[in-house]
């Protein structure tokens, strides 16, 4: 094993996947920590990517469980928490929980707690050059107004466990940093597909809306929530999600910062509704309703849900009352020619891609 090695967690989901083909590009040498269940897909993503690079030998895949004190490491050999810790140089911290509806005690054992003991892995490391976090924009909550990457703890309210316990995990992070830990935290907004290629591990968030337009027969009826055109839906795609990442990871001068990877000019509700029914050649119906007794029904009436397909969760975020700054990410990516592409020109992408893959799930890897 390589004296010098980056620990990343959240291998071999699509973002992990993604910078640890950036990493292989920097020449480093990468130690993946992966869950026993996605072994076999973990294998088949390294030997491509070790092939793709030339890179035999440079991707090290070692089996463990954040939720776990010591990572769920080994307790001898090259892999135990002493042994790798002395060879780790930077930390990338990518897994989580990336569901709307998961329940508390999960959320916190993966999001809390094992964003804890990927801390307490960093403190056992002799010669840390970094942390990289990867937080959400949604540690917000439903904060009214400009959430700028300086704020954190404000008061607000959350959505859901996902949101509350992302936003408990960041506090830990910006304490330890606080102590003298050098990281940097990324907040990426709602990621959807690739915006070349349309391509997607999952079907959630904004794909709800999606998937309900092309089943039905060119007319959809849509309740309205308030004024549509007046409340952001924040999305990025997820190339762009892992450009930025690359380029302000590769910066010395980004350590202590929080930067939101966030679209500074998102679509209105009433945007994405009629790029999305545009793609998919749908003509749609407003009917104005109530928010609250939507999400009710969509719980407790089978046959709803069945027809429109529509996680309750998601509604949430059609009445999301916060905007989010970008000035940090915009500054930097704009020094690396990065910029978040507009969210009217790639939807037709991302709609044709469902229309060409009807069978990806909605089940999101930790």
């Amino acid at each position: 094993m390589p004296d010098d090695t980056i620990l990343l967690t959240g291998f071999p989901g699509f973002l992990g996947s993604a910078l640890v083909d950036r990493l292989l590009n920097r020449g480093e040498h990468v130690t993946c920590l992966i869950q026993s269940k996605y072994r076999d897909l973990a294998a088949d993503r390294r030997d491509d990517l070790e092939a793709e690079h030339d890179a035999e030998g440079r991707i090290a895949l070692v089996e463990g469980d954040i939720t776990d004190p010591d990572l769920g490491l080994p307790d001898d050999g090259e892999f135990a928490v002493d042994a790798l810790a002395d060879r780790t140089s930077e930390v990338y911290h990518l897994a989580a929980v990336y569901d709307l509806g998961v329940d508390r005690d999960l959320a916190m054992a993966v999001n809390v707690d094992g964003t804890e003991h990927v801390l307490d892995f960093c403190d056992a490391c002799d010669d840390l050059d970094r942390l990289h976090y990867v937080s959400t924009c949604y540690v917000s909550g439903r904060y009214p107004g400009e959430f700028t990457e300086d704020m954190l703890v404000e008061g607000q309210s959350f959505n859901n466990h996902y949101e509350s316990t992302k936003f408990l995990a960041e506090v830990r992070v910006q304490d330890a940093m606080d102590d003298g830990l050098p990281a940097t935290l990324y907040r990426p907004s709602i990621a959807v597909g690739d915006s070349e290629t349309g391509e997607t591990q999952k079907y959630d968030g904004p794909y709800h809306l999606v998937r309900y337009f092309l089943d039905q027969p060119g007319i959809a009826v849509v309740p309205e929530f308030g004024d549509p055109g007046a409340v952001e839906v924040n999305v990025v795609p997820r190339d762009f999600v892992v450009d930025a990442i690359d380029a302000i990871s590769a910066r010395a001068d980004t350590v202590g910062e929080v930067y939101q990877l966030a679209d500074p000019d998102p679509p209105s509700v009433a945007e994405m509704q009629a790029a999305f029914a545009a793609a998919t050649n749908t003509w749609t119906v407003d009917v104005p309703f109530s928010k609250t007794a939507f999400q009710w029904l969509l719980r407790e009436v089978d046959s709803v849900r069945d027809w429109t397909g529509i996680d309750p969760a998601i509604v949430d975020y059609f009445t999301h009352p916060t905007r989010y700054d970008t000035a940090n990410a915009t500054a930097v990516l704009a020094d690396a020619g990065v910029e978040c592409p507009d969210f009217r020109e790639y939807a037709p992408r991302l709609v044709d891609y469902v229309r060409r893959h009807p069978h990806v799930g909605s089940d999101a890897m930790t």
